[in-house]
């Protein structure tokens, strides 16, 4: 394996805290975040897209990332730069990954009819 792929690999252990908190669990390289991985001379250079200018992940994105590719043997020293949240959309998912998370999305709203209708129910009743 090359060690981009490498660092793309250890990338891949990084949970979207946004996914997560939806239930999808999307990992930053299937949300499509990450634009770039250089490897030269130990040193890895990590490009990440934000998914929102409004995006405060950036500190857990560069501790992830530091903690997670730095401890690959061919990787001396890790930076991460992060770009203004105004490049990433939902086009660049994998396709597996906007399965995953419209199907989470789905039981949800599935969810939420159900209680819906069932308070409807009870109002009739009452």
């Amino acid at each position: 394996m090359t060690p981009t792929a490498t660092v793309r690999d250890a990338l891949r252990g990084i949970v979207d805290p946004c996914s997560a908190a939806t239930g999808s669990n999307l990992d930053i390289v299937e949300m499509g975040l990450v634009k770039s991985i250089e490897v030269s001379d130990g040193h890895a250079r990590i490009g990440m897209r934000l998914t929102t200018p409004a995006c405060h992940m950036g500190p857990y994105f560069i501790k992830e990332t530091r903690e997670r590719v730095g401890a690959l043997h061919e990787v001396e020293s890790v930076s991460l730069e992060t770009d203004g949240g105004f490049e990433w959309s939902e086009e660049m998912m994998t396709d597996d990954a906007k399965e995953r998370r419209q199907a989470v999305l789905d039981e949800q709203e599935r969810r939420y009819r159900e209680e819906v209708e069932s308070e409807s129910r009870s109002a009739v009743q009452e």
